[in-house]
């Protein structure tokens, strides 16, 4: 039921949703749960998260000439733009705070190929994952 709940935590914060999966990770960390499927939970889980953001960006623009929809076309052409110049690679940085979750919507938008964007997300939010355990885990043994 603990990775269960790393997993939604991951997932949700993974989302337009603002959520933080750090804290629950460091606590169960020292809780003394295994690092290695505490690893692949909050991966899985932040990654997934992000695959629903592509998914969100993919099929949001069958609803652009609607009153309700949340962007203008100026604001979407300058997304798109910002998109393509910084490249597919940038999906890489899918983790960095603020800037991730728009990025993983826009490359939905910009209808990049759904392997490659999993592929990319799922490296970058595995390593930036592994980078906090292995500093929690510091941190712990220190004390």
């Amino acid at each position: 039921m603990i990775y269960l709940s790393l997993f939604f935590t991951a997932l949700i914060a993974a989302t337009l949703f603002p959520l933080s999966s750090e804290a629950l990770l460091v606590t169960l960390l020292y809780q003394h749960y295994s690092p290695l499927l505490l690893w692949l939970v909050a991966t899985s889980g932040n990654t997934l998260g992000s695959c629903i953001n592509w998914y969100l960006g993919k099929e949001c623009l069958r609803w652009q000439e609607k009153k309700w929809f949340p962007f203008r076309p100026e604001q979407l052409a300058r997304a798109q733009q910002q998109f393509q110049r910084y490249g597919l690679l940038s999906l890489l940085f899918a983790w960095v705070p603020v800037i991730g979750d728009p990025l993983t919507f826009f490359a939905g938008v910009m209808r990049i190929r759904f392997w490659q964007f999993l592929v990319l997300v799922a490296i970058g939010k595995s390593l930036r994952y592994a980078a906090i355990i292995a500093a929690a885990l510091g941190l712990i043994n220190q004390f």
